[in-house]
Parts: structure tokens; sequence; C-alpha cells
């Protein structure tokens, strides 16, 4: 009989849909059992192997708590609203929702044919107008409520409105807009409507507020930091530049203190938990105000720039202050003369993203806006700098810059020839920055000299509360989250616009508010958003339903909104529609969610640790305030899986940074393109920007090449760039790393002029590197090819074996033919199996294995199962066994790793119906237990043979037992031993 694993599994897969052996329900007399696993976006590229990686880990486990008796939920679905489908409405003209079925439908055959254990009767798609009516539910009951301080949650908005009508707000701690006003109960009893509104705007948990984005002119859309890849969008590689606009905003730094404090009652990977609470950034300080000395001709307005700083002992060493480009004060105090420089900086920051100029160290630019400020206790003049390391949405958008205390602002001060005070007692900084608070002694600072960091920072603070210009306070890195995309595909908000252009809420009765067909899927011409292009997207608020744009009134008619929610929307409550998908009346019934309470098992990558985890995390914890979820953490533990990695090919691409144009003003970091191509075994090898100095030190050979780009183009090159371009294997000759020029320069039509710098020897080489599979790289290996060739058991016992489930590692096909001959050999001990009673080896074996296989599974070490189970098969098929007793068992241990050939052996073996749900085997410790031992037996220190004795044999019996063996009389060869060693339990030794 054949393992024919491909008619195995096509047959157990058409049973378990059939059967639908996995459907779970929310009541049961079993202890329940939550695991999830992230679902997909669901991509026309399908499934590569390094995407099953967490779902067949997933599935181990949830298999394996089906065996242990528990009611497993284990749900899956697809995250189905993305920007690639909307891109190609715009290249194709067909709908998303069509592009998006076609692609589910791939998904879904290969999802099936690797085995999961999923419950697809409760299956989501956040492009569903079924389920996004439950994210723009949610949308409103944020937008309904207000963060109390007092009580730490959540609450009505009503309740808030009731304070404001009997005490005004001065008595209300609230997470509000700083620019807050402060207002009596007379006063805002005698406010207008629409003033109200805004008022309330500043309270809500979603709000509108103009912020600084993220914005694409190229995808037309605002991006979210982890959407940027080295300063450009991580879709399709364009220029992504900050900018001002009007958006939909969350107020997650209400939740920031709860956020961090949360992690510590969560099993999640420490990594993933340093990236949160790095990302939310608590820190403690002071808040100082800094007022702005009036230029001539002063128009009689006066402004104030406050600061946070976590050093303010050191407030005396303050010599300048820098301002993020954005900062609105920028435009407001800069000098006439400055203007044309601040100008052109401003604009060049605009290109850069908040990541790129985070992580660059090395350069030090800036630009002096001609207004100083003074100084809070000394009223000296303090000039005003902006500076592209300052940013707007950190802290106030201002440093206090100390450069004797601080190496960045030592570097400013040194680059632009500011003064460095030193107020340190007995440092020397003539050389760099003095930083160590901990030895910290004040000096030159007036009332603070002698003191040390704790007592000086203390007296800060009393002194500027005193003098009303600033207070000790708490500060947060965490940022509003933006929560608008300028998108065709994505969830409609539930918003329209009265008269007086308030957003105001669609009842929850006639929810969802669907999408509108739309002619084309790009902006506007005017620059609105893609919904923009719809001629029915207005709301009538009599008809409680979407009229025609040409009814809009502003009196029963108005404009909806035109922005879409952003593509973590949909995936910030998944979890808990899982437990009751099909409920129309409630986002989930009180039932559900009390049985189900909480995910117990959550696996997906760690790359959405500031964005998935953290959001998901602050909508539940807000669903738990209002009293809509039991917990307030959704997921108890969490597993980030590690990468399966392929070898992909690339060149280097030489750009050229300049600072300054010869023709133009100053222009900081402006990137002068190229079609300049470099061989592998050129001095460079990293992805880096390289000084144009240090450059030709490395390497000399590009100083023709940068002369003859500085001339033709009237620049001054700065830098050099390397960027990586990833390029298709099959632009290889054959099997060598050598490129094909003629058809390198087709594949791409901006590469038909590229300029190839080739070897000596003429060719040109491209470099290799193992790295994340990626359709863009290149390099996906597709599984449909591995079930084909060896099947999806055979596969997914390959994925577990290839190491540790966190850790990264290499894909090589090559490999699963060692895992795939396992299966065959464990096929090879079912034919003949029987009702014989097994050998004390055939149990010790089996309950070696069963102690093995659980503490792998529950420690997620299913490598090592792995490993276990082909020692079990080897030593089972050496002891010829065909104990059904034994048998039996192993089939159920193997189940959860290769379930297609475990039912089909289950049914061998006489049994009908799945093997699914059988109980797993109990370990039964007296079969490890060891009765004998084999004995090393030496002559002289030297092992002979081993002799198998009984355990308990006492010291004479072992050593008699040795005398009369007749290897013993063969060894010693008619002589008398001087004396026999015996150490019971470990060796003998015959001294001759």
């Amino acid at each position: 009989m054949n393992y024919n694993f491909r008619q195995i599994e096509a047959k157990w897969q058409q049973y378990w849909t059939k059967n639908q052996t996995f459907k779970v329900e929310n009541d049961s007399d079993k202890p329940k059992f939550y695991a999830l696993s992230m679902f997909p976006y669901p991509s026309g590229a399908g499934l590569h192997v390094g995407h099953p990686l967490g779902y067949i880990a997933c599935d181990i486990y949830a298999r394996y708590k089906r065996h242990k008796g528990y009611n497993v939920l284990h749900p899956m679905g697809y995250d189905s609203f993305g920007l690639p489908a909307e891109q190609y409405a715009i290249q194709t003209g067909q709908h998303p929702a069509i592009t998006t079925e076609t692609n589910i439908k791939r998904y879904r055959e290969q999802l099936d044919q690797l085995g999961f254990s999923f419950d697809w009767s409760r299956e989501v798609r956040t492009s569903s107008p079924r389920y996004y009516k439950w994210t723009q539910w949610v949308f409103i009951q944020l937008f309904n409520s207000w963060y109390n301080n007092q009580t730490d949650k959540a609450e009505p908005i009503e309740h808030l409105t009731a304070i404001f009508e009997k005490e005004g707000n001065k008595g209300v701690n609230a997470s509000c807009d700083d620019d807050t006003p402060v207002f009596l109960a007379s006063e805002w009893n005698g406010f207008s409507e629409k003033q109200k509104q805004q008022v309330l705007l500043k309270y809500r948990l979603t709000y509108l507020a103009d912020a600084e984005v993220n914005w694409c002119p190229a995808l037309g859309t605002v991006l979210a930091n982890d959407e940027i890849v080295n300063g450009v969008s991580e879709r399709g590689g364009h220029t992504v530049i900050r900018k001002k606009m009007t958006q939909w905003m969350m107020r997650i730094t209400a939740y920031a203190q709860r956020l961090l404090d949360g992690l510590d009652t969560i099993d999640w990977p420490q990594p993933l938990k340093d990236s949160q609470t790095n990302w939310i950034g608590r820190s403690e300080g002071a808040s100082a105000i800094f007022k702005v000395i009036p230029t001539a001709p002063s128009n009689g307005e006066s402004h104030q720039i406050e600061v946070f700083t976590t050093r303010p002992d050191t407030i005396f060493g303050a010599s300048f202050m820098t301002l993020a480009p954005e900062h609105e004060l920028v435009a407001k105090i800069t000098t006439p003369a400055q203007k044309s420089e601040i100008d052109a900086y401003v604009e060049a920051t605009s290109k850069r993203s908040e990541r790129e100029r985070m992580a660059d160290v090395k350069t030090i630019s800036g630009a002096f806006t001609g207004a100083y400020a003074e100084h809070p206790f000394t009223k000296a003049p303090i000039p005003i700098w902006i500076g592209d390391y300052v940013l707007a949405n950190y802290g106030t958008g201002a440093v206090m810059a100390v450069p004797c205390g601080d190496q960045r602002d030592y570097d400013f001060a040194k680059h632009f020839d500011i003064d460095i005070p030193n107020i340190f007692d007995g440092v020397d900084i003539s050389e760099e920055a003095f930083a160590d608070k901990a030895n910290t002694l004040i000096a030159n600072s007036d009332f603070l000299n002698g003191l040390a960091y704790k007592e000086a920072t203390r007296k800060v603070i009393e002194e500027l509360e005193k003098i009303g210009q600033g207070q000790g306070k708490i500060n947060y890195r965490l940022r509003d989250a933006v929560f608008s995309r300028q998108r065709y595909w994505g969830e409609p908000f539930p918003v329209y616009y009265d008269a007086d252009g308030m957003p105001q809420m669609i009842a929850e009765e006639h929810l969802p508010l669907e999408l509108p067909e739309v002619e084309k899927y790009l902006p506007t011409e005017t620059g609105e958003p893609p919904l923009g292009n719809a001629t029915d997207w207005a709301w009538n608020t009599e008809a409680n339903k979407v009229v025609a744009n040409e009814l809009i009134d502003h009196k029963t008619v108005f404009p909806l909104e035109l922005n879409t929610m952003p593509g973590w929307a949909g995936s910030s409550q998944y979890f808990n529609r899982y437990m009751d998908p099909h409920n129309a009346a409630a986002i989930y019934s009180r039932e559900a969610i009390d049985y189900w309470q909480d995910v117990d098992l959550y696996i997906g990558g760690s790359e959405h640790a500031t964005g998935h985890l953290l959001y998901s995390r602050f909508w539940q914890k807000f669903l738990f305030d209002r009293g809509v979820a039991p917990k307030d953490e959704f997921a108890k533990k969490l597993i980030n899986q590690g990468m399966i990695t392929g070898t992909s090919a690339f060149v280097q691409r030489i750009n050229f940074e300049v600072d300054y144009v010869k023709s133009k003003s100053t222009v900081i970091g402006q990137t002068f393109g190229s079609n300049i191509f470099l061989s592998a075994t050129n001095k460079i090898k990293e992805d880096i920007v390289i000084d144009k100095s240090e450059l030709l030190k490395l390497d000399n050979s590009f100083q023709g090449l940068i002369e003859k780009i500085e001339q033709e183009n009237n620049l001054e090159i700065s830098r050099v760039r390397f960027d990586k371009i990833h390029v298709d294997i099959s632009l290889l000759e054959g099997t060598s790393d050598s490129l094909n020029e003629e058809a390198f320069k087709k594949w791409r039509p901006e590469f038909n002029d590229a300029i190839l710098l080739k070897e000596n020897d003429g060719t040109f080489k491209v470099q290799r590197e193992i790295e994340k599979m990626s359709k863009s790289k290149y390099n996906v290996v597709n599984p449909d090819q591995i079930c084909e060739d060896y099947g999806a058991d055979s596969l997914r016992l390959y994925e577990m074996f290839l190491g540790p489930l966190e850790q990264s590692k290499p894909w090589n096909t090559a490999g699963i033919t060692g895992v795939h001959g396992f299966l065959k050999k464990l096929w090879k001990l079912y034919p003949a199996v029987d009702d014989s009673e097994p050998t004390p080896d055939n149990l010790k074996t089996l309950h070696k294995t069963i102690k093995k296989v659980e503490e792998d599974i529950e420690n997620f070490s299913f490598n090592t199962s792995v490993s276990t189970f082909m020692i079990c098969v080897n030593e089972l098929t050496a002891q010829k066994c065909t104990s059904k007793a034994i048998l039996e068992p192993l089939a159920i241990l193997v189940s959860p790793y290769a379930p297609h050939i475990a039912e089909e052996l289950w049914e061998i073996m006489g049994h009908t119906g799945s093997i699914a749900n059988v109980s797993f085997p109990k370990l039964e410790v007296k079969y490890l237990v060891e009765s004998t031992k084999a004995y090393p037996i030496s002559f002289n220190g030297k092992m002979r043979f081993k002799l198998e004795l009984p355990l308990d044999m006492a010291k004479a019996d072992i050593e008699a037992a040795v005398m009369a063996h007749e290897q013993t009389a063969k060894y010693l060869d008619g002589r008398t031993p001087k004396k026999v060693i015996v150490v019971p339990g470990k060796i003998v030794n015959v001294v001759g």
C-alpha cells in the first residue's frame, strides 16, 4: 500500500469541509480556548512559503487543545481593505471589490490545501459592509466619548456636557487639546451650538484637527509611519512629504499610561513590549515657557515657546532654541532678512519622513530665524533656530538647546558657531558635551549653584511655577493617531457636515454607510479624495439615506465625509467580532463575549508592534471602559513567529545628495538621482549614505564621475547614497551572478539608459542576500508546487523542523525530502497493524514520545517535536512494532502536525469519524522507569562489552554475573583478576 499523499489530502480536506469538523459553538461544558493567527491582506501574489509559518504553529496548538478536551475557537478571515487593490483599480479601472474577491478566492484555495483547522463559518472580511458596519459603530462610540483623568477611563460625552452646564470646565480633569479655553457654566450655556461643538471636539476621543501628516502625492494619500521605508512609500517607493491637513484623529494619548501599565499584565514577547514602551516614550521633567522678543516692526502680537525638558536643572546652559521646521511659530517670528533661507529649509525638510530625520544622526543642518527668545531667569536674548532633528509631533516641537549637556546640541552649536556656556562644576567640555546627570554638580547657574541633579531639578520647577513660566510634567512621545486616508478602498466615515460645517454622526440604526460607486479612483481635479468623484454622496437627514450631491441644501441634505478610515481600523476589533460574526443587531452578544472573553493565543509578526498591536490594545481598553468588552487586554499570550527567508539578488544604484546648488539658495538633503549601477565586487557593499570625501578616501575611482556630474549640473555633491535595487533572477546569465545587460535594460523602462560600472573582465555582478521573502524582492517560493510535489503534511512538518518558531530561518526546498521520507516511513508501520500486545520497548518508545511531544507543544518548541517523531518511528520500525495499542496513540500525536496522514491512518485502524477530537494520549511514567542497566564491562580501564543487568541487582550478584559471562573468560584468557570494581548502576572494571 503506497503513500498516495495527493489522494489522501484531497479526501480529508473534502471531509472536513462537508462535515464542518472544526465548527465551534459559543457554549460548551468544555473549557474554552481561543487560538488566533493574524488575518492576512489578500494580495494578488497569493501565499508564499513564508506566510504559513505562524498559521501552521497556531493550527498545531489549536488541534492539540482539541485533543486535550477544549472547545477551541480557531477562526480565519481577511484584512481586505488595502492600497494595492486601489492602485490596481487606478491602473485598470477594475473595482477593488472585484480584485479583492479574486484574491480571497486564491488565498482560500491555498489555505485549504494546507489542512488548517479553521472554523470558516466565522470568516470576516473587513471590506464587507456587514463587517465595517461595526467599525463605523466603534468610531461613533469614540466620537461620543471623552477621557476623564479623574476616573481614569472613557465616559459618555453627555456626562461632560452636564458638567459644563453646571460648573463650566475649570474643574474638569480631562484629556483634551492644549489650546482648550477655560469657561464658566454661564459662558457655556451662552455659547451657540457651533461653539459648543467646537469645544467638544477638543475633548472627544476622535476629533478633527489640523495635523502634520506624511503625504504621498503619487499615491494621493496620507501614509502612517510604518508605511514609509527609507523616506519613501513602502508601496511603490514614492516620495513622501510632510504636509499639514485637516484630519480625523484618535486620542490614543489619553491611554498612554494605561497602555504602558497593561504590558505588565500580558504574556507578550519582551522585545515587542520594549518597542511599545519606547514608542509611547514616557519621560519626566518640566515644561518651560520662553517669551519671544518682539522684532520691529511689531504688529502687537506676542508669542511664546513652550519646551519640555527632562533636564530642567540645565536651564542656565541654554544658549539657543531650536524649533521643528513645521512649528506654527516659524512663519510668524522669522525676520524678513532670514525668510528666503528659512523657506528653503522648510521645503527641503518636508521631503524627509520623521523616521528618516530621526535616524540621520550624522547630518547637521539648520537655519536661523532672526528672532530671539527671552530666558525665563536671566532675561538674556537667546537665538531661535530651526532644525530637522526636532519633530513637530514630539513634545512641543521645540527644544531648549543646552550644548554643554547634550551632544547633538553641542555639535549643532559647534557647526554654527553658537556660544556653549559651561554650567557643570569642574567638567571639561572643550571636546564633547557632558551628559552624566548622576555626577552632575551645577555651576554658573544663579540659585542652582552647587546643587546636584535631583535637587536642582526640584528647585527649577519650583521657581518656574513661581514666575508662571513652567511646571513639572510627565511627557509621552506617543502622539494622537491620524485616522484619515485620502483613499477610496477603505471604511467610509459615518459622518456628514451640517450647515455650520460641524461633523455629525449618522444614527447607528442606519449603519452601515456603504462605499459609493465612482468613475475614477484618483483624487478629484480640485484635490479632494476619491470619494469626491461620487455623484451620490450626500446624506438626507429626513429620509436617513444617501442621495445625490445635487440635492445638498444644508437644511435636510448635507455633504458626507470624503476621507476613509486607515488600514488599521478594521483590524482593531476583528478578534472580538469572530466571537459572534453574524450578529446583525450588535457588535457581538453579551453571551458570546462573556464566554470567549479574550484571545488565549495570538500568533503574528513583530512588524505590527507599534501599529495594529498598539491600536488594538487602545480600542480594547476603550471598549472595556464603555462596558462593551469584559477585558481591557484582548490577548493573553502573543508569539511573534520568525521569518522564512529567501535568497535574493540586487544591484546598487548611485544617487547623489546636495546641500548647496550653485544656481539656487541653500537646499538641505536634496537628492540628485542617477541611473548609474555598481557591480558587486566594488568596495562599497552596504545600502548606505556616505560623505563625498569619505567615499573618495575609500575608493578614488569615483573622482572623475563625481566631478563630471558636478560640472554638468552646476552643483556640488555633498553625499553619495547607494540604493539597493532588487532584480529578478531570470535576468542573470544561467546560474551565475552575472547580469544580462540587455535583459536588465528591457526589464524596466527607466533602466533603458542605465550605466553599468562593470568588473575588469567586462561582466556586471549582482550581490546576493538572504532576506525576507517578498514579491518585490523576487525571492518567493510558491507553496502550491511544494504541496504538489511533497504534500501539505510534508510542508507543515518541514516549516516546523526548520528551527525555533521565533527565529528566522532560510528556506531550502531540497531539505523537505527528509520529512517527506519520514512520512513514508511512518506510513509503512500501519498496513500490518494488529491487536498484538506491545513489548516493553514499544511502550517505552511510545511514552517517551508522548512526554517529549507534549512538553514541546506546551513550550511551542515544534521543531524538536519533529525530531522526536523521527526517532520514535525509527525505533518502532527497528522493533518491528505492529501493535494497535502503540500505533493508535502515535497517530494522535502526529495529528496536530500532519493531520491528513493521521486521519487516514486512523481510518486504516478501523475508526470512523475524524481523529481531530480524540483524546490526547496519557503519559504513563511507569513505562519510562528503567528496570535494567547496560553496564559497560571494562578490563584494566578499557571497555570491552556491555551486559544488561537488573538495576536492583546486588553488588556481589553483579560481580558474579560478569565473571560467569563467556566474554569475560575470553578477555581474561585464563588469568585470575586481581580485583573486580563494581559501581552499581554505573560501571564494572576487571583489574587483572
